[in-house]
């Protein structure tokens, strides 16, 4: 009788997911001029990519006060950011900025 070998059993998608590195700040290496003085870059994470459904009230206070923040929303913009606070703007924010930018506001009949 022929000899089978099993196959080496493949990750699930859940166990990929969480091998995947979570969202967080840019890369040493990727990072723009603007973010070396940034408040983000002196802050956790957590605070700009919170937990769904979690506040972001304090990321957005930290950024009202921060230099680079129109720098930061323009990046966020020109690089399709769909996670975390950037330039003060949360992830709908930024969308419904993106809409309004290209026309596309809902009108109501």
């Amino acid at each position: 009788m022929p000899r089978t070998i099993a196959a080496t059993p493949t990750p699930t998608a859940a166990a990929e997911a969480q091998a995947q590195p979570a969202p967080g700040p840019l890369l040493p290496g990727a990072r723009p001029a603007w973010y070396e003085d940034a408040l983000c870059a002196q802050t956790s994470p957590e605070f700009f990519f919170p937990e769904p459904g979690s506040s972001v009230s304090e990321a957005k206070r930290i950024c009202s006060s921060c230099a680079g923040r129109a720098a930061c929303l323009d990046y966020a913009l020109t690089h399709d950011e769909r996670f975390g606070v950037w330039g003060g703007l949360s992830e709908k924010e930024r969308h419904a900025l993106r809409r309004r930018n290209l026309g596309l506001t809902r009108t109501r009949p």
